[in-house]
């Protein structure tokens, strides 16, 4: 008696079922991975992603996210400007990531309030960020942070503030 088996493979849109005797859909999964590794491979050497593991290593000490929102734990007045708006959408990220907070992002008037500076100060410091590509607009709502802008605080940025604090 032969023992029949299906595997069904799938990855974002690729998909691959294999059904047959036991040997056979070994030999047809083998396959399949030996053709799909190669492109997995070079895929993730062009594809900027960040594991949320360690962005939330990196953050610790410096940000934390509560129910009430994210929160810079650097005072102020050791930060500059730009450095504080992206702790505060650093712990926005967390937290949304987390699911601790409903969003991912801040607005424009929240990031204002912590900042304690005008409008137009907060306006000019993220349209700086934004033309770095670090911080992206959110539609009409606000700003978030880009996965390169994770990526630079991770490995730029954090080292610099915690060398402050």
């Amino acid at each position: 008696m032969t023992l029949s088996v299906t595997v069904h493979i799938k990855y974002k849109d690729i998909e691959e079922t294999f059904t047959g005797d036991v040997d056979d859909v070994w030999a047809g999964i083998n396959q399949f991975f030996g053709k799909m590794i190669p492109l997995f491979e070079a895929t993730r050497e062009v594809v900027l992603t960040v594991d949320l593991v360690e962005v939330v290593e990196a953050a610790k000490g410096l940000v934390a996210v509560a129910e009430e929102g994210p929160m810079v734990l650097v005072p102020k007045e050791k930060l500059t400007d730009n450095e504080g708006l992206l702790l505060m959408l650093l712990a926005a990220y967390v937290g949304g990531r987390l699911g601790v907070l409903d969003k991912p992002w801040l607005s424009k008037e929240e990031m204002q309030i912590w900042l304690g500076k005008s409008g137009k100060i907060t306006g000019t410091r993220l349209g700086e960020l934004c033309r770095k590509g670090l911080v992206v607009r959110v539609e009409d709502v606000g700003f978030r942070l880009s996965t390169l802008g994770v990526k630079q605080l991770i490995d730029e940025v954090l080292p610099q503030i915690r060398g402050k604090a």
